[in-house]
């Protein structure tokens, strides 16, 4: 039973009460009703295994020289910087964030060229740990909120926050993984879905359909508009193409905090009035869906997988609003 206090069940970081309590989202033992499928939409559904959680290896270790953001040691994060006038103008913040994303985008990089069938998701966990020490920096996912390893890998119908283990990729997978470094003070967030070996062409359209849904959501942020423009463009291109769009979790404010304010849902929310501001940074990752955009959450706590078990795909990218629209900080 989680109380108003709690951090929220969906891992935005943010308190029960302020994310998702009320919205009557919460997932229960008993496996949601799925609803219909949007309109014309034919569904071929892969035959594959469901995702089961495997082994964790044991923790990996940061050395002591690495800097590492408040909730190393305890789990907790601390309260988020407000965004006042002056930080938002603050270009040595804009300095730091390039460096934090160019870095995450450079990890990113790194570990999809792990990506195939026979690699395990520990093994790619353990080569982005790598890659983050070897730039300096600490990674993000590391006990925020207790998450055991430095990355997520969500395979299949896993939506996001798929954690890291023996389980062996095979061919005919999708695999999202979603890197962040604390780098400079700064956590540099980005991810992307892989292709495993030989994919099916459904598949491999809701990958394609879901990258086009990150650039139309970035092609949307201009100062003075509202958040809830990014949703409006990314709800009409999956929708278009008969794809669902997952609500409960959504892009955040990112910077020295790991996850705070503004939320960006990915859907039309016209209550999403926060106006983009120059000097704002968040994310926009959109999960896409062949089936329902509903969800089901696993007893770690962490996973989230569609209730239906059809696949899911995302990408994601760190950006600063900018005076004429968006600057991407984790391209390469």
């Amino acid at each position: 039973m989680l109380h108003a206090n709690d951090p929220c069940w969906c891992g935005s970081g943010r308190k029960y009460k302020r994310c998702h309590r009320g919205r009557g989202d919460r997932p229960t033992a008993a496996t949601p009703t799925t609803p219909a499928m949007p309109a014309g939409r034919r569904l071929e559904m892969q035959p594959l295994r469901p995702v089961r959680p495997g082994r964790l290896s044991p923790p990996r270790a940061v050395p002591a020289g690495i800097a590492r953001p408040d909730y190393a040691a305890s789990g907790e994060p601390g309260p988020a910087r407000p965004l006042t006038a002056e930080v938002l103008a603050d270009p040595d913040r804009a300095r730091r964030m390039r460096i934090a994303g160019h870095a995450a985008a450079e990890v990113l990089a790194e570990i999809g060229r792990e990506v195939a069938p026979g690699v395990t998701t520990d093994h790619i966990d353990e080569v982005a740990h790598q890659a983050y020490l070897a730039r300096g920096g600490y990674p993000s996912t590391l006990n925020y909120h207790g998450y055991p390893r430095s990355l997520c890998t969500s395979v299949n119908e896993v939506i996001c926050h798929g954690i890291p283990d023996d389980r062996a990729l095979e061919d005919g997978d999708i695999v999202n993984l979603d890197v962040t470094i604390f780098l400079e003070g700064m956590h540099g967030d980005c991810s992307a879905t892989f292709l495993v070996g030989d994919v099916d062409e459904e598949s491999r359209r809701l990958v394609t359909v879901t990258k086009e849904c990150l650039d139309l959501g970035i092609e949307a942020v201009h100062p003075g508009r509202p958040i809830s423009d990014i949703g409006r463009a990314i709800e009409a291109h999956a929708t278009e193409h008969g794809f669902g769009v997952v609500k409960a979790f959504v892009g955040h404010g990112v910077g020295e905090t790991f996850h705070c304010d503004p939320h960006v849902p990915h859907y039309y929310e016209p209550g999403a009035r926060t106006v983009m501001r120059p000097g704002m940074f968040f994310t926009i990752e959109p999960m896409i869906t062949l089936g329902t955009w509903r969800h089901v959450m696993w007893d770690d706590g962490w996973t989230a997988t569609t209730a239906d078990l059809s696949r899911t795909a995302q990408f994601e990218h760190t950006l600063m609003v900018t005076d004429t629209g968006a600057e991407v900080m984790t391209r390469l």
